[in-house]
């Protein structure tokens, strides 16, 4: 895995000494980009002032956003890919019973309350500033309930553990909210030990008190949120960690939404989190784009609290630069056409892995006089049937002739040079004699299909990026005897 480097970012405010900080992401799919932003600037604050990165995962919500097995080892493996690796890991789904220590704390305090209101009801009421009845319940009363939540004796909905807030706070969703609900689901780590699990604002506010959360950088949607979270830090006499919101990222063509991924999976659009069509960091890393990008494209961003469009073409750009130099080149022909060429004599070609650094070594073709069926591309007829047209590395060759179920040409006596000069179309090619069938996964999840050199058994393996020349950038997927599977990166 190669080094990741991490540039300056701007500096925090008002701060000095090491920072303690935590990206905190739910289990329940892939990271997205969007997701990575803040994971990005965490690591970067980090190396800049020292300090601690912290994983946890917020994984408390068994069936409205259940967690999925794999995706906590997804999440720590695109982390290391984008060179962060953390110091310390938190499961919240192994700290209920913290969670429930401070509940009883809350209610003692006469801060918090069980409601057992229904939903609607409370909504109507909360909506026009008016207390729910069980608002004023003594402490005595609301711990006698939270041991029947805790307990399993009440269903799904029935009772809900509520933080007191201001009533006539001008954001609604502010007023009096919830902290912990029943839910009876089965949890893939905990399986049905708990039948009460805390919402995001409760267990958050604890652990970032309890871990000393220095700084905490998450997307602007989050304001609300940090609103809530307040009130608890009021209630235990805590001092919060230092907030950055950053906007949203947009990114043409890419599905960034969680949400919309979960319910594209369901419907059976995409065919894992890594599909090509979806902005995981799984998708980029399974496409070949190099970490480095990755990391430069969101510190680029910063900490701005605007919603950020990023470009395609300055993204390409920027990965190109990195892998370019690394790329070996083949020859791939999409859609291909067989062309029978009649060779006068015997050939020798040794092609160049990569035209800049030629200590790589050659791919080396022995050609034999008689006739040679080649490989072209069908995209290329345009070229091949109206005009003279130049195989790359061999010899020029004559407009093609359409015979039965195949095409024919004959070399052309003309130097690289000259053909250029006269602008002849240079084109890439295989030979029926030494190939292997290829499948390219391209962004859009269609299949190009064609055949491309068997050399790249030799020279690249599964995982490798190369370029396949006029055709563009790929990462090898799979390596069989008769098959290469790979994804198309960009051109």
């Amino acid at each position: 895995m190669c080094a990741v480097e991490y540039r300056l970012v701007e500096p925090l405010p008002n701060w000095s000494g090491p920072v303690r900080v935590r990206f905190a992401p739910n289990p329940d799919g892939a990271i997205t980009l969007g997701n990575a932003r803040p994971a990005v600037l965490c690591e970067a604050f980090k190396r800049k002032y020292g300090g601690s990165y912290l994983l946890r995962y917020e994984d408390t919500s068994p069936s409205v956003k259940p967690p999925i097995p794999e995706a906590y080892k997804w999440i720590l493996e695109d982390l290391n890919w984008l060179g962060i690796h953390p110091d310390e890991i938190y499961y919240q789904s192994d700290r209920l019973e913290i969670y429930y220590n401070y509940a009883k704390k809350l209610l003692e305090l006469g801060h918090g309350y069980i409601c057992t209101c229904d939903r609607e009801h409370f909504r109507e009421l909360v909506k026009v500033g008016v207390p729910c009845p069980h608002r004023d319940q003594s402490p005595e009363k609301n711990l006698e309930l939270w041991e029947k939540m805790l307990n399993g004796e009440f269903d799904v909905g029935e009772a809900v553990f509520r933080v007191k807030t201001d009533l006539k706070h001008p954001n609604v969703s502010v007023r009096d909210w919830p902290a912990l609900r029943i839910d009876k689901a089965p949890h893939p780590r905990t399986g049905r030990r708990y039948v009460v699990w805390p919402l995001y604002n409760w267990s958050c506010a604890i652990d970032d008190h309890l871990m000393r959360i220095t700084h905490v950088i998450r997307g602007k949607e989050h304001i609300a949120n940090e609103l809530r979270q307040t009130y608890l830090f009021n209630y235990f006499d805590w001092k919060p960690p230092e907030a950055i919101h950053v906007g949203r990222i947009k990114l043409e063509g890419l599905i960034l939404s969680k949400s919309k991924i979960r319910e594209g999976l369901q419907k059976g659009e995409y065919l894992n989190w890594d599909d090509p069509r979806l902005g995981t960091i799984r998708s980029l890393r399974r496409r070949g784009f190099h970490p480095q990008t990755i990391v430069n494209v969101l510190l680029e961003l910063g900490t701005k609290p605007v919603e950020a469009s990023l470009d395609w073409k300055n993204i390409e750009s920027l990965n190109r630069s990195l892998i370019d130099s690394k790329a070996n080149r083949f020859f791939f022909v999409p859609e291909p056409i067989e062309v029978h060429i009649m060779l006068e004599r015997d050939m020798e070609v040794n092609l160049p892995l990569h035209p800049t650094f030629r200590d790589r070594g050659y791919k080396t073709y022995k050609l034999n006089s008689g006739e040679k069926i080649f490989f072209l591309s069908s995209r290329d007829q345009r070229f091949l049937l109206n005009g003279e047209c130049r195989l790359m590395g061999l010899f020029n060759i004559a407009p093609l002739k359409k015979v039965d179920s195949y095409f024919v040409s004959n070399p052309v006596e003309r130097d690289v040079k000259s053909s250029k000069k006269l602008r002849i179309p240079f084109i890439q090619w295989v030979l029926k004699d030494y190939f292997i069938e290829v499948e390219v996964i391209m962004p859009d999840a269609s299949i190009t299909r064609g055949y491309c050199e068997k050399h790249i058994t030799k020279f690249a393996g599964r995982g490798d990026v190369v370029q396949f020349v006029r055709f563009g950038f790929i990462k090898i997927d799979d390596v069989s005897t008769n098959l290469v599977r790979a994804f198309f990166t960009h051109r």
